[in-house]
């Protein structure tokens, strides 16, 4: 199928051919004729499979000519999300007169309220700015036609449903409903039940499933041994560009600090960065300006971070669907990636839970040459150096290697 087959309006099928795109995903293949029918949708797919355009062309196809009043509402999680969406409806409504506009925290009212006195089409907001701007009569979602609840696990998580029930209330009654959610807990079938209207569910792949192309390893270590170990995978692994996740703030600006001072060229991001501070690290990984980028799990959903060879979890996160998320930074749209795991004793349970979720049992080895203080995780297993195991290292491009480190 092409994307020329799927009902699309020609201004947005030529901002397509321009960003190259030919056939579309599977997620976009059966999205988007059903958003173009009118149907409320729920999707689900792994990362990386282009859920943004599944939702954004049909739906600039379906708001035609720049009208009054904003006639799409896109709801995000966080500032990068919400910024990241914006960038992409911008480019996909580059032949239309349509306008996007962008509201989030962390910087000034200033713009947002010019861009709101101008007049948006669609407007990419995370709840809680939005809900500012409401007050203060800044903007009237009466005209709302189009309602997209992206990542709506993650804005559960951070405590976000009260703020979106809220806003849902003032947005048309009549009007055409997608939620994008990794995970359905109860609390977002319930909201399912309330918002929408005899929604199809498009899912592509298990919501448990990590990507097939990309490879998983666990290193059991002494908790004092994390730092040593981390320096020495960077220092004998094969690797082009890598995102260290840490479960806190604290332990993220520990482990850049690390990096830094042995001469990685590193960033830190987290939600006690400024928005300044964040989109400098961000953008600079992207364009290879820092090697390296340690992130707390507000880095780990959704953010369009190409190219990424290596993740490395530095602390095996809490929540298992958060390991899908944080791998899912790697192996994006078919290419392979690594992820590799540092794990005490104390983490143990968090991994028994992550192979429970995921359905299968991930390889415990050592780094060949490292000076392992005695954990009693290696009782667990009999291991072996990486090395010497049947995988001949760890995965890169279409082979495996392990060896000397070569970096951009």
């Amino acid at each position: 199928m092409l994307f020329s087959e799927l009902g699309l309006r020609a201004s947005i099928l030529d901002a397509v051919q321009e960003l190259g795109y030919q056939e579309p995903t599977p997620i976009q293949s059966e999205a988007i004729p059903r958003i173009l029918e009118g149907r409320d949708v729920i999707g689900s797919a792994q990362t990386g499979t282009g859920k943004t355009a599944a939702f954004a062309l049909p739906i600039l196809s379906k708001l035609g000519a720049h009208g009054p009043g904003p006639r799409c509402l896109v709801l995000e999680p966080t500032r990068e999300l919400a910024v990241q969406t914006h960038e992409n409806f911008v480019k996909y409504a580059k032949f239309t007169q349509l306008r996007t506009g962008l509201i989030y925290g962390g910087v000034g009212y200033g713009k947002q309220r010019d861009d709101l006195k101008a007049g948006m089409d669609v407007i990419i907001a995370t709840p809680g700015r939005l809900l500012d701007h409401m007050g203060e009569g800044a903007i009237d979602l009466s005209g709302v036609k189009f309602l997209v609840l992206d990542e709506a696990d993650r804005m559960l998580d951070m405590g976000f449903l009260p703020d979106v029930r809220r806003i849902i209330l003032k947005c048309a009654k009549e009007r055409q409903t997608s939620l994008f959610s990794a995970t359905i807990p109860p609390a977002i079938e319930t909201l399912i039940t309330w918002a929408m209207k005899d929604p199809v569910t498009v899912e592509i792949g298990a919501r448990r499933s990590v990507a097939e192309t990309v490879k998983h390893v666990l290193y059991p270590v002494a908790e004092l041994q994390k730092q040593p170990l981390l320096l020495a995978l960077l220092d004998q692994v094969h690797w082009e560009s890598a995102i260290v996740f840490c479960r806190t703030r604290r332990d993220a600006d520990s482990v850049e600090a690390l990096l830094c001072r042995n001469r990685h060229k590193a960033a830190v991001i987290h939600s006690d960065r400024s928005q300044k501070e964040r989109e400098e690290a961000l953008n600079g990984f992207k364009a290879g300006r820092y090697e390296v980028l340690v992130a707390t799990d507000i880095a780990a959903r959704g953010l369009d971070i190409a190219d990424v060879s290596h993740v490395i979890n530095y602390n095996v996160p809490e929540h298992p669907e958060d390991y899908v998320h944080r791998i899912g930074r790697t192996g994006r749209a078919q290419a392979t990636g690594d992820a590799l795991t540092l794990f005490a004793a104390g983490e143990a349970p968090q991994v028994a839970a992550i192979e429970r979720f995921i359905g299968k049992k991930v390889e415990r080895v050592k780094l060949p040459g490292f000076n392992y203080t005695y954990t009693a995780l290696f009782d667990e297993a009999k291991l072996g150096p990486l090395s010497e195991r049947k995988t001949k290292g760890v995965r890169i491009g279409k082979g495996y290697f392990f060896g000397p480190a070569r970096r951009r």
